[in-house]
């Protein structure tokens, strides 16, 4: 066994299924019991602390763990001094970002930050919205939420300021958008001392790597199909511009393989194309992960 090990902290909850996922896809199989905190990873050299994403930053920091998976909001939440590694954008539902709103009720009057001078506003995210208040120069009695924020206006506060991705959770509690405090998508952080460690850092370095390569393999195929020699110039006018197929000779010398890399979402609309000019076996298939 390795003497060398990064302390490396995934998220719990929300984003804890996508994040084991993006690691398999990347090669690594994280193994979570329910009643441990401590997954199993098949590198010797990891070890892995399940914790939640809004504490992750803060342990980082002080030097708990080496590095971590968390939102960009934390980090800031948190005011944590650590090194930002990488953007991993992907998320619970989909490899979008997500977005901290500020709601009210679909009656209020308010309209805009400003006419909450004097309000109140319920939150997971004190830090964030007071700095917003402030950048605004609104004064308002920021509390924070232990949950279900959604359900306390009107009643228990004026406004929330509340993480949506799709916005559907809002609307179904009848409350309306009327800002965007900030975009936030997964975090690769560090700690300064363990990015100032060669090994750890080059470890990090491997590991977000093959996890971009995932990320980058996400929505893409292959595509393989058989063209005539002859009808290749407008095999690759069809397309899209600046990919470099693979081509390789076939028995007969008047056709030739071909192997290309797509967005899934193009396929349906080359095939046919493709199809029409002669080409032949277009046969597509999935791809776990793109290694650059």
């Amino acid at each position: 066994m390795s003497s060398n090990i990064l302390k490396l902290g995934i998220p719990k909850g929300s984003l804890e299924e996508a994040t084991v996922n993006l690691f398999a896809k990347a090669g690594y199989s994280i193994k979570i019991n329910s009643r441990s905190y401590f997954p199993s990873i098949d590198d010797s050299e990891i070890e892995c602390l399940l914790i939640r994403a809004q504490e992750i930053a803060h342990y980082v920091e002080k030097g708990v763990l080496d590095a971590g998976l968390t939102g960009k909001d934390w980090v800031q939440e948190n005011r944590a001094d650590v090194v930002e590694i990488a953007d991993l954008v992907y998320s619970k539902t989909s490899s979008r970002s997500v977005r901290w709103v500020l709601a009210v009720p679909q009656e209020s009057p308010v309209q805009s930050i400003k006419d909450l001078q004097g309000k109140r506003i319920a939150t997971e995210a004190v830090n964030m919205t007071v700095d917003y208040l402030k950048k605004n120069g609104v004064t308002a009695d920021v509390e924070f939420s232990w949950g279900a924020t959604e359900v306390k206006p009107p009643k228990l506060v004026d406004a929330i300021v509340e993480i949506t991705e799709t916005g559907s959770s809002l609307k179904a509690n009848n409350l309306r958008i009327i800002e965007t405090l900030m975009e936030s998508n997964t975090k690769f952080i560090m700690n300064k001392e363990a990015y100032s460690n060669s090994w750890k850092k080059q470890k990090v370095e491997r590991l977000v790597l093959l996890l971009n390569s995932a990320m980058t393999a996400n929505g893409r195929v292959g595509l393989m199909m058989n063209v005539p020699k002859k009808k290749l110039d407008e095999v690759i006018k069809i397309l899209p511009e600046g990919k470099k197929p693979t081509i390789a000779n076939l028995t007969d010398p008047g056709w030739v393989d071909l192997t290309v890399v797509l967005e899934e979402k193009l396929v349906r609309e080359i095939a046919p194309d493709l199809k029409a000019i002669g080409v032949e076996d277009i046969v597509e298939y999935a791809i776990n992960k793109i290694v650059y």
